[in-house]
């Protein structure tokens, strides 16, 4: 008996050995090769530490901000939910598999939330499906044709199927809309109970009621009683949005929400140093470069700034490239009643500078340039930037019909959203100077910080709505004689003679587009200026060995 025991046991020891030997030998030169490849798309991002004061709050934040951390995580499944079909089936698959090829790709995946590269114009790394232009909000199927002529057919559920919280289905060959609160049900109604949860710890009145309202919202399907909530927190040390906001992830139509959150902690004292600029909102656009016929004096003129270092974010905020600053709500209904708040993670922003801006403009720009650039002047423009979104043409009317941008430009509307105010951020830059609230030349530092940043923005990829919109600006201004390349050594110049001319006329062209909501001019725009062009592309070609963006390590709480 003892013989046979020994040999059997002999058996599986000889089993196990030769298996794990035989595992070994599988991972064939093409795989360590294609394991490389993985890694070296991860090592496009690095991998940075976001730094807080966790003595500054207390414990009861500290209990809050987890509990909105377990919220994030919610919105984390139903991106992934939007983003595409089978990414629930290929993370099962990729999870359980010992495969090292497959760990490899579960990082890339877990990165970009799903098996899509985002700097490569959603090229797949995993299977060879491509991603569907309207991601998983629509069938497969569906064109875009399909769904306006449904729509103009079907008028009284127009307002359903536009609507930025509905995924549409076709059921029984039927295109049907179902609200967020329906399709995604048992995820939020977790996360709303995570907001209770925060709320209940909650020290800070109008935070707890934003989190409240936003529960009931995940479940009712209407975010504006939210929306005007969160619009009205003071005195917070914890700074939240949650909820489905960009539209970026739709290519087929921009017009549904993704959902995403950011938490992070509310640095006071940087806050009020910025509170300058929100008093010349109206002045902005009264100077606004088209003709007054088009300017949006309906918004509301409360404009909140705030600096606050992250701590987690989630969702779309979290799908490669990280979120410097946000702009929200996005609801013109909101916007015209409170205006919005602009949110700057100064920790994000600090970090990507360090990692990837400087190295990049320190090779792509000439030292004449270089001189102008500051991280001051780039975290300014990250300011005016998100002033800009809310700035210019929101709801419009065309064809003698109520309508919005948004609408009108379709897939188009975020590449030129971003491009507008990109370049607002500048175009104001200089009107605060020439107003004395920023020294004398600063608006050419702003135009010289940004314009060397673009070779960062446009490594995101072009059809991503800042990449794209990015490299538009770039070529437009380079044809304006703005941007220059020095043949010899490949390096560009920024004629700063020629800038505030040159961002006022873009300016004018895309405010142009947007208030006439011409969904005809704004594609043959886009087709013609976005695009690489052979200096772009061979400066590019000499940024491989730099990070684009980062991949944050969050603090612990």
């Amino acid at each position: 008996m003892k013989k046979l025991i020994i040999a059997v046991l002999a058996f599986f020891l000889l089993v196990s050995c030769g298996q794990g030997e035989k595992k070994e030998k599988n991972i064939t030169v093409t795989e360590k090769q294609q394991i490389a490849a993985l890694q070296g798309e991860l090592d496009k991002f690095a991998r940075v530490l976001l730094e807080i004061d966790p003595a500054s709050l207390t414990e009861k934040q500290k209990m809050t901000l987890r509990k909105l951390i377990a919220a994030s995580d919610v919105m984390n499944e139903i991106y992934l939910r939007q983003v595409y079909g089978k990414n629930l089936s290929i993370r099962t698959r990729l999870e359980t598999s010992v495969d090292p090829l497959d760990k490899a790709k579960l990082a890339l995946f877990n990165l970009y939330k799903g098996p899509f590269n985002r700097l490569d114009h959603d090229r797949p790394f995993i299977g060879t499906m491509q991603k569907p232009a309207g991601a998983n909000f629509y069938p497969k199927d569906m064109t875009k044709r399909e769904f306006e002529s449904f729509v103009k057919s079907h008028p009284k559920q127009a307002k359903a199927f536009e609507s930025p919280v509905t995924v549409i289905h076709r059921k029984d060959g039927k295109l049907t809309a179902i609200p967020y609160s329906v399709e995604y049900r048992e995820l939020l109604e977790k996360a709303a109970g995570f907001l209770r949860d925060a709320a209940a710890l909650s020290e800070n009145k109008t935070v707890k009621l934003y989190l409240l309202k936003r529960a009931d919202a995940f479940l009712s399907n209407d975010y504006f009683d939210s929306d005007m909530a969160w619009m009205d927190i003071k005195d917070n040390t914890v700074e939240t949005v949650i909820g489905p906001y960009e539209v970026y992830e739709d290519g087929l139509l921009g017009c549904k929400a993704s959902f995403e959150s950011f938490v992070a902690v509310r640095d006071a004292a940087e806050s009020e140093k910025l509170k300058m600029v929100a008093h010349y909102l109206v002045e902005m656009e009264k100077n606004l470069p088209i003709p007054d016929q088009y300017k949006n004096f309906s918004r509301g003129s409360s404009s909140p700034i705030v600096v606050a270092n992250e701590v987690y974010c989630a969702g779309d905020a979290a799908s490669g490239v990280q979120t410097t600053a946000f702009n929200l709500p996005n609801d013109e209904r909101v916007r015209e009643a409170k205006g919005s708040k602009k949110v700057l993670l100064k920790n994000v922003a600090r970090a990507k500078y360090e990692k990837c801006w400087i190295p990049i403009t320190n090779r792509v720009m000439d030292p004449e340039t270089l001189k102008y650039v500051s991280f001051d002047a780039y975290f300014t423009h990250i300011l005016l930037h998100e002033i800009s979104h809310g700035l210019g043409p929101g709801n419009i009317t065309k064809d003698g019909k109520k309508t919005t941008v948004n609408r009108e430009l379709k897939e188009f509307y975020s590449t030129i959203e971003e491009a507008k105010a990109d370049v607002l951020g500048v175009y104001n830059g200089y009107f605060l100077a020439d107003k004395g609230e920023f020294q004398k030349g600063f608006g050419d530092e702003l135009a010289a910080t940004f314009i060397s940043g673009i070779f960062r923005s446009v490594r995101f990829g072009i059809n991503e709505a800042h990449g794209g919109g990015n490299v538009i600006i770039f070529n437009y201004l380079t044809d304006m004689g703005v941007i220059s390349c020095d043949r010899n050594t490949g390096k560009f110049r920024v004629e700063l003679g020629k800038a505030r001319d040159g961002i006022t006329r873009l300016a004018t062209a895309l405010l142009t587009m947007q208030a006439t909501g011409d969904y005809a001019r704004t594609k043959q725009f886009v087709q013609t200026y976005r695009v690489i062009r052979p200096e772009m592309k061979q400066a590019l070609e000499s940024l491989k060995d730099i990070p684009v963006d980062i991949r944050p390590i969050f603090p612990e709480i």
